[in-house]
């Protein structure tokens, strides 16, 4: 997408966004709540027309040709809107009739993704009575009935469980491997991080940064640091005498600031030297979520 620009009345959503999903890659939109992602969103999905700049998706336009961007678009929004009264089985049966599936493919692939989405033994509930969790995976197996090639998620690790959201994690990186592009914006960045191989930063309803996941681990920008010990005492006592500065101090240890893994390692190496029983050396945070935070703090 080039010069993406949306406005609603006199306020600005989107203002001249470009950026590219690559087939074969998960690219993570993130931002703040009011940053124009989930309008950017609208627009990839063929349901907002921007009001300037282009659009393609996987060949197409999706002002000019929506039938055929949707033919090959998986759309996961972030609430489920479908028809309460059906269930889980009739609602992705649903979906891959609409979808032009013969009735056998129909009836195969909704098996088959019940099963990938672990809601077999939920597949004749309405589904006004799944949990929000429950929701968020039919979602996602609704999305991916026609075996799209580009896939948008808004939000998918939503209401998700932990053992529901390393699932999540896993089948998207299985999805991106085969080719698929796939785009999500979410606000859990610890699950980002493990799963996108680049991330672009929106801020008022601009990019303002783009960083691929691998640049951003190889960071070596001060960043906050939890560091415990057998001893306390002894580790404060080491890390005064190396002349590291000591924020937060507990009954386990201190937090610190680092530049980065090539100074933990070389802490950790001194430490474990001087005889310092090191329990642990971790980022107070995950670098998408540091970086996500100085972005903030500098556009604010």
């Amino acid at each position: 997408m080039r010069s993406v620009r949306r406005t609603f009345s006199s306020v600005v959503a989107v203002e001249e966004m470009s950026f590219d999903a690559p087939p074969g890659a998960v690219t993570a939109l993130v931002g703040p709540n009011g940053s124009g992602k989930t309008t950017l969103l609208l627009m990839l999905a063929t349901l907002l027309r921007p009001d300037a700049g282009a659009i393609n998706i996987a060949g197409h336009d999706p002002v000019a040709a929506p039938r055929e961007v949707r033919r090959l678009m998986g759309w996961m929004p972030d609430t489920f809107g479908t028809y309460d009264n059906l269930t889980a089985r009739e609602v992705l049966q649903f979906v891959a009739a609409a979808y032009r599936m013969p009735r056998p493919t129909q009836l195969q692939r909704t098996t088959e993704l019940l099963d990938l989405v672990r809601l077999t033994e939920y597949a004749d509930r309405p589904v006004h009575v799944l949990s929000r969790g429950q929701k968020q995976r039919l979602g996602f197996a609704r999305a991916i009935v026609h075996h799209p090639t580009v896939l948008l998620l808004d939000e998918p690790a939503s209401g998700l469980d932990p053992g529901s959201r390393v699932e999540l994690r896993g089948l998207l990186r299985a999805m991106a491997a085969a080719g698929t592009a796939v785009l999500v914006s979410s606000h859990i960045l610890a699950d980002l991080e493990e799963t996108a191989d680049r991330v672009v930063f929106v801020a008022g309803g601009r990019i303002v940064a783009e960083q691929s996941v691998t640049d951003l681990r190889r960071t070596e920008d001060p960043a906050p640091w939890r560091i415990r010990a057998l001893q306390p005492d002894r580790l404060l006592a080491a890390l005064t005498g190396y002349g590291v500065p000591l924020g937060p101090v507990d009954d386990q240890g201190a937090q610190i600031v680092l530049r980065g893994d090539r100074d933990a390692a070389a802490l950790l190496a001194a430490l474990l030297r001087d005889g310092v029983p090191v329990a642990s050396l971790a980022p107070v945070s995950s670098v998408l979520e540091s970086r996500y935070l100085a972005i903030n703090e500098r556009e604010a």
